[in-house]
């Protein structure tokens, strides 16, 4: 007795019997849906609007004031521009009497800024970095003068300096007739009042931008300084600190364009006269003061524009280029 079976191949098993309709095709596994029109209209709005709002309000306004800087243009129609050359920085050097105090008086406030509030916003978030009790209550409340308009602290050590029912004077006794101290109006004292308020808001700033550096370090480097034998302070020093070179490349960046760009608590305190002449005082007295002397205004801008440049990109290549060779 035989018994007769046949197998099929998997090419046959697959070939449908004649006659019979053909087998739905399956849709490719991992192929990526296609964008419809509306996501690519979104997606368009979202990175375009942005972006021309950005090309619009600093590239061509910075390259509008280069160009104007080279001008005289009192601001009333286009037609009225007139191209001068170097002429308003021959004037800007050579007879203007605010300049040269007003690039000192920059130069002051960044190495006041750098040596005070900087290392004292480190010793802070070193501090705070130990996971004290409270450290979030320290943190808001030192962080919270960074949040606030720089108008409004103005505003705040303007009755701090009060020379008659100010804190200070209250504290010092000279708060009486013949005793006064005027903060703000004396030439001699108002700079350094209104370094000091400054100074009060980038500690805060300092000590956020170090405790984020100091939450990126990895345990492991204090563990094996401790079992070295080193203390504290040495483990700080010679371990943690050198591993902040990126944080510390933002600090003297950031304080660089703090020092530059200073204006709203120095235009509050006396608007910038009387020892407290700074350099972007003068472009907003020139472009929108009276005079309304945009050219003139805009060669001080580029100035200030050519200062920061010259500060931070030799710095920032520099720093680059170790880090590629590290």
């Amino acid at each position: 007795m035989t018994t007769d079976t046949t197998t099929e191949s998997p090419e046959a098993a697959s070939v449908p019997p004649p006659g019979a309709a053909p087998a739905p095709k399956r849709a490719a596994h991992g192929r990526r849906r296609l964008l419809t029109r509306r996501d690519r209209f979104t997606l368009a709005l979202m990175a375009g609007v942005p972006t021309v709002l950005h090309v619009a309000l600093v590239w061509v306004t910075a390259l509008a004031s280069i160009a104007l800087a080279f001008t005289t243009w009192d601001g009333i129609g286009f037609d009225s521009i007139k191209w001068v050359g170097l002429e308003n920085f021959k004037q800007l050097f050579n007879d203007n009497p605010q300049f040269w105090p007003a690039v000192q008086h920059n130069i002051i406030w960044f190495v006041v800024l750098i040596l005070i509030p900087t290392p004292l916003g480190l010793f802070l978030a070193v501090q705070l970095d130990k996971n004290i009790r409270f450290s979030r209550v320290y943190q808001t409340a030192f962080f919270l003068p960074v949040v606030i308009s720089m108008a409004c602290i103005g505003f705040v050590w303007q009755l701090v300096y009060n020379p008659d029912t100010g804190l200070i004077n209250s504290l010092i006794g000279a708060n009486k007739p013949g005793h006064y101290i005027d903060w703000i109006g004396d030439p001699d004292l108002n700079l350094w009042a209104v370094l000091v308020a400054a100074s009060w808001r980038h500690t805060g700033y300092m000590m956020i931008l170090y405790l984020a550096g100091l939450k990126g370090v990895d345990p492991s480097l204090r563990e094996a300084s401790a079992l070295d034998g080193a203390n504290e302070w040495q483990t700080f020093k010679d371990v943690i600190f050198p591993t902040l070179r990126p944080t510390n490349t933002v600090v003297l960046v950031v304080t660089i364009i703090e020092a530059l760009r200073a204006f709203d608590l120095v235009f509050v305190f006396n608007k910038g006269a009387q020892g407290t002449e700074l350099l972007s005082i003068l472009v907003t007295n020139n472009i929108i003061g009276e005079s309304s002397r945009i050219g003139y205004g805009s060669a001080i801008a580029v100035v200030l524009l050519v200062i920061s440049l010259v500060v931070i990109v030799p710095y920032l290549v520099a720093t680059f280029r170790k880090e590629r060779r590290s």
